[in-house]
């Protein structure tokens, strides 16, 4: 069951099973609540917004301003927050924003944002701008946020609702919801781990000072009093309000490097730290960190105090902003280069040049539809996070589609297959008297695997990334028309239920290790998505279910060996369920020590 069987089977493979046993959807309580809503089905906590721009919204190039648009985003999700909470609720951070469209005057921006998941008193808002051409009636996509709000209540401790989904969207949003939320727990700790243990390649001897810009020419700090007009409803200052501020701070900041006007093409994730209210001074600082070919990035700091106590600033917000500048054709312009400060301007220099790389590494992993990531993505430091993250949302993604066929049934073993996108999905079933969480430390200990999978001959731990996540290299014997046995790289990533009702998810997917490069001796095998899980049904009862998103890698195997591959997987399957009932008393002390 590692193999991920031959992509580009399609049919042909699929009319195989269906000669078996008739076709059936499966069959799920919420869909059939959805269906009952019918075609004017619309998620409670959904809210619009549209707005016409007007020249009082643009900025010097006539395009709306990202500042103008970031307060119209926030006020929309605000709104879906509070509709889901059914009480005031404040922005707490907002995730990494790519704009891919500008809007002008006279174009329409419709702003569409609702809840993903709650959590105890927090939720996620997700956002979709697109923007309208009232007289070509064409569209585009402008970007997508994610939001972080925080209900509050003067005189009772918030317990938020729970998100129901209901349509093939929602449950993916809703399941990968959690995994969004523990990447953004762990979000400073990440950065700094990632900066220590990357080493940045020290250039500045190597560029053209006569082309470079002091860093210290591109300071701003600029002044805002907070009116009554700038506060929300709790009399707060708008977090919307806020951002727009720091938006235009940055904009001069980066004009001053590049005597033009530039775009903000990106915005690394805005996190609020504390409250500021109205009355409050709030200092915005930017500055210029560093210059690259065609980019530059700006940091952006916010404090507040109160005219009475000016030396007791608090730290509000802070950002980090991505600036091109555009030509007549639309294409970025060389920029030039900064020349930092000794000392602090050198430390923000080389941690600009670091979150660059771990940008472009979270765009190219987490933003690429599954379809353009390539099978084996190199592993390193900095971009485990997002391997991480991707392998498990990937999973969540594939359990959470609702086109799955049931092909055959053999033993209360249900296999059921997928045809989407050029892939073809296999989802193997069973409910074994085991409990859910013994049945999870088991299947997760890669190590017993041998011992009920036949394609597994032996496994190596490579390295422990951390608590939840390892690397494996799997050797597989030789099967079907191979010549010689297959190995694999395996990033698994374990996780725990994040709320009742969460399933225990084992994620693997393959990586690129340089220590592990393809030899002689074996055939490179990819996973690409695949794995397990695990819902508790009841006391000592778990469903356990099994996914693989096939490849091409195992073409001929698939190919040759079609007529016996469902009776290949059910007894695979069902030596897990023997190992599972064997070994439900074990304490597995290879994972108590994880």
């Amino acid at each position: 069951m590692i193999q991920n069987v031959g992509s580009h089977l399609r049919r042909g493979f699929a009319s195989v099973f269906s000669s078996r046993t008739s076709r059936k959807s499966i069959p799920r309580a919420e869909d059939e609540g959805a269906m009952a809503e019918g075609e004017g089905y619309r998620n409670p906590t959904e809210v619009q917004m549209s707005q016409l721009v007007l020249p009082c919204h643009t900025n010097q190039r006539g395009e709306l301003s990202i500042g103008q648009l970031l307060k119209w985003i926030d006020t929309t999700a605000c709104l879906s927050a509070e509709r889901h909470a059914g009480c005031p609720c404040v922005t707490a951070s907002m995730d990494d924003i790519y704009f891919e469209h500008t809007i002008s005057v006279g174009q329409v921006v419709n702003v569409k944002a609702k809840v993903n998941r709650a959590f105890n008193s927090s939720m996620e808002v997700g956002i979709q701008v697109t923007s309208e051409d009232l007289c070509s009636e064409k569209q585009w996509s402008v970007c997508k946020a994610l939001a972080t709000f925080v209900a509050h209540r003067e005189l009772s401790k918030v317990k938020l609702k729970q998100v129901i989904p209901r349509t093939e969207e929602e449950k993916t949003e809703h399941g990968v919801a959690a995994e969004r939320r523990r990447m953004r727990l762990v979000y400073a700790d990440t950065i700094k781990d990632l900066l220590a243990r990357c080493a940045i390649q020290d250039d500045l001897d190597s560029k053209d000072y006569s082309y470079m810009v002091p860093a210290e020419k591109t300071r701003v700090e600029s002044v805002e009093l907070v009116l009554p007009p700038h506060a929300n409803h709790q009399g707060n200052t708008f977090g919307g309000q806020i951002m727009a501020w720091m938006e235009n701070v940055a904009t001069i900041a980066a004009s001053r490097l590049c005597r033009a006007h530039p775009t903000l093409k990106a915005i690394e994730m805005f996190h609020f730290r504390g409250p500021s209210h109205v009355g409050d001074r709030l200092v915005f600082k930017a500055i210029v960190n560093n210059a690259f070919k065609h980019s530059m990035e700006v940091g952006v700091c916010v404090e507040a105090y109160r005219q009475e106590a000016e030396t007791q600033r608090r730290h509000i917000n802070s950002a980090f902003m991505t600036f091109v500048v555009l030509d007549a054709d639309d294409q970025p312009r060389k920029l030039p280069w900064i020349q930092p400060q000794p000392g602090e301007g050198e430390r923000r220099y080389r941690e600009a040049s670091a979150r660059k790389k771990i940008r472009l590494d979270r765009k190219y992993i987490v933003s690429c539809k599954q379809a353009e990531v390539p099978l084996s993505v190199p592993w390193d430091p900095s971009n485990q996070v997002y391997l991480s993250y991707n392998n498990v949302s990937s999973l969540k993604m594939l359990v959470a589609k609702d086109n799955w066929t049931l092909s055959s049934e053999i033993s209360q073993v249900r296999l059921y297959t997928l045809e989407e996108d050029k892939f073809l999905s296999f989802h193997l079933e069973m409910v074994v008297h085991v409990d859910a969480a013994q049945a999870f430390l088991l299947l997760s200990d890669l190590h017993r695997r041998p011992e009920w999978d036949k394609h597994y001959r032996s496994v190596e731990l490579v390295q422990q990334v951390d608590e939840d996540d390892a690397i494996y290299h799997v050797i597989s014997p030789v099967l079907g028309g191979d010549t010689k046995p297959r190995d694999f790289v395996i990033l698994a990533s374990r996780r725990k239920p994040c709320d009742n009702g969460d399933p225990y998810v084992l994620a693997m997917r393959s990586v690129t290790l340089p220590t592990h490069r393809e030899t002689q001796e074996y055939q490179r095998g990819e996973i690409l998505c695949s794995g397990f899980c695990l819902w508790r049904e009841a006391d000592q009862l778990t469903k356990v279910s099994y996914y693989n998103q096939a490849t091409p890698g195992l073409l001929n195997y698939v190919t040759t060996n079609v007529a016996g591959l469902s009776s290949e997987f059910y007894t695979t399957f069902q030596a897990c369920e023997h190992f599972l009932l064997d070994n439900r008393n074990d304490l597995a002390p290879s994972l108590q020590t994880l």
